[in-house]
């Protein structure tokens, strides 16, 4: 089924040499270095994909419109299959091409470089919102343009809480109750858990067993089973599209009679095709624009999906090509700003550039972005959707921070 909505992998792995021949072909002036981890081949191809394809459209938007103030961009994009060991060398790769900031991808990945990048001085933008690479005391080198998943799951469940718990014929008269489905051993599905947990706790909820559900995972029934004997009114996924559409179906065929709610990375336009009517109600995060939304930016985003990959239908592009265009930018802004302050040294493009921004507005959906030297928790508001007829509708936008502020500000950072 999914295969539909997805590309062979020949052309994918061709796709990025390509991409890395034409950024290399640039005549001799000056050109600036940088290095891109994707995921085509691994456990979160399923999201990555697009996610690559929107790197290399959106630097392909940046040096079409001047570069870093004249400096063509260099990229060097590769697949590193969701492989930790492979992310460390291409790393190594991209401090021997001397790249001035990295382009990252997963948390597993991103968690076990931060210490390297950290001392290396290298700006590295991520594709993991692992909220334990927001605080700038342990992780200064990290940086991504959407709020976190700590962040993201806390929303989730609080926008659930305010808006379908209340809806329930037992409101009143018991605690909700919340079960969490993931994969236990990947950093990314697990790095929200405790802070879910924790917001859990201070709205009221009962918590029941985590159910451990594989990336890869096609058949979750006897994970339903395990969530019908505790009898949760809410599941939150943490998981990529694929293993939670699958989940989804299950739990609807086997009558759960639980809602949902889905981190960004499990929510995007293949869940209702993959999941169908399984698929509605569930809530989900979403950190940006869906592809193709009315929104400032987005004409940009398509126009580049057409001129670079005219192959792919934009029917089939997700919200993941938003969210490449989204790191691009604000490093893009950032670099901008360090070369004007005389330096593209990555504590220049740190200090001079993200530190910098204040309400910076990047349009494509997104928060405006500010960074501190103290806070690398871009925004405080998380805008929750919903499937409403296999189509995305808007059901809150939760402000943490200024719901929690004394929380926000002394005990959620980094974790």
């Amino acid at each position: 089924m999914f295969a539909k909505n997805i590309w062979p992998k020949i052309f994918i792995h061709l796709l990025v040499v390509v991409l890395v021949a034409g950024f290399s072909s640039m005549a001799c002036a000056e050109t600036i270095k940088v290095g891109s981890l994707v995921d085509m081949t691994g456990a979160t191809s399923d999201v990555g994909k697009d996610y690559a394809l929107g790197i290399a459209e959106a630097m392909h938007y940046v040096n079409d419109n001047g570069g870093v103030n004249g400096k063509q961009i260099k990229l060097y994009q590769f697949d590193y299959g969701y492989r930790v060991p492979e992310a460390l060398t291409k790393y190594k790769l991209f401090k021997r091409l001397k790249t001035v900031a990295v382009l990252g991808w997963g948390t597993g990945d991103t968690e076990a470089l931060s210490p390297t990048v950290t001392k290396d001085k290298m700006p590295y933008v991520s594709a993991s919102y692992s909220a334990h690479l927001t605080d700038p005391k342990k992780t200064p080198y990290n940086l991504f343009f959407a709020t976190d998943y700590s962040t993201n799951a806390r929303a989730a469940l609080t926008a659930w809480f305010d808006k379908k718990w209340p809806k329930n014929k037992d409101y009143g008269k018991r605690k909700p109750r919340l079960v969490c489905s993931y994969m236990f051993a990947s950093p990314y599905c697990s790095a929200p858990i405790k802070a879910i947990k924790d917001q859990a706790k201070l709205l009221g909820f009962e918590v029941g067993p985590d159910q451990n559900v594989s990336l890869f995972a096609i058949d979750t029934k006897s994970q339903i089973l395990a969530m019908k004997e505790f009898k949760p009114d809410v599941v939150w996924h943490g998981n990529t599209t694929m293993s939670v559409a699958a989940t989804l179906r299950d739990a609807y065929a086997l009558g759960l009679g639980a809602d949902h709610i889905i981190d960004n990375w499990g929510f995007d336009e293949n869940l209702p095709k993959l999941a169908g009517k399984a698929s509605e109600g569930a809530m989900g995060v979403a950190v940006c624009a869906f592809f193709g939304e009315n929104v400032p930016g987005m004409d940009n985003v398509i126009e580049y999906a057409k001129k670079y990959n005219p192959g792919i239908p934009l029917d089939q592009r997700l919200n993941h090509t938003v969210q490449a265009w989204g790191d691009v930018l604000i490093l893009w802004e950032a670099m901008k700003r360090a070369d004007k302050a005389g330096s593209l040294s990555g504590e220049s493009i740190l200090k001079n550039g993200f530190e910098t921004m204040r309400n910076f507005d990047i349009g494509l959906g997104a928060p405006p972005i500010t960074f501190t030297a103290t806070d690398h928790r871009v925004a405080g508001i998380v805008p929750i959707y919903e499937v409403e007829n296999g189509k995305f509708k808007l059901v809150e936008k939760v402000d943490l921070k200024s719901r929690w502020p004394e929380k926000w500000a002394n005990d959620w950072l980094g974790w």
